[in-house]
This record gives C-alpha cells, structure tokens and sequence, in this order.
C-alpha cells in the first residue's frame, strides 16, 4: 500500500474496480470490487484490509480530538469569465 491515510490531497490507488483517493479530511472510495474465491480475491482482500486498517488506526491515534463530523460536499466557486 503507497497511500498514508489523510496525508495529502494527491495519492490515489486501484484495488481491482475500487479507486481509493486520499484528501487531508477524508479518503473517499469509488467503484465495486468483487473479492473472488482465488488468489486474487484473497490478494485484493489484504490489500484492502489493510487500507481500512490504516485508517482506522490513524483515525484512533487522533481520538479526542476528532471533530464530531466533517463537511463533505464539492464547493464551487464562481468566478468571472475573464473573456468577456
């Protein structure tokens, strides 16, 4: 795993069909993954435990001082069209 949970608002990974993108206050994923009875399945379900394991674990390090919820939804500024 290459991502460290909240640590920059760059890093993303694949696992399987489910991208995991990393920002400061969330790490948001998207997509469906299937964990197969094989190799495979059993490789992507460590990969994603520990993921969620990071994440918890940095979310536990921080405890009290976790807010109560953070905001989440796309802010969009309007700016002027500086070709008219």
């Amino acid at each position: 795993m290459t991502l460290t949970p909240f640590a920059d608002e760059a890093t993303a990974l694949c696992i399987a069909g489910l991208t995991i993108e990393n920002r400061l206050d969330r790490v948001s994923m998207f997509g469906s993954i299937d964990l197969t009875r094989d190799r495979a399945g059993l490789r992507q379900a460590r990969e994603l435990r520990a993921l969620l394991d990071a994440v918890v674990t940095t979310l536990e390090r921080e405890g009290p001082s976790l807010p109560e919820a953070v905001a989440v939804g796309q802010r969009i500024d309007t700016v002027k069209n500086p070709f008219d």
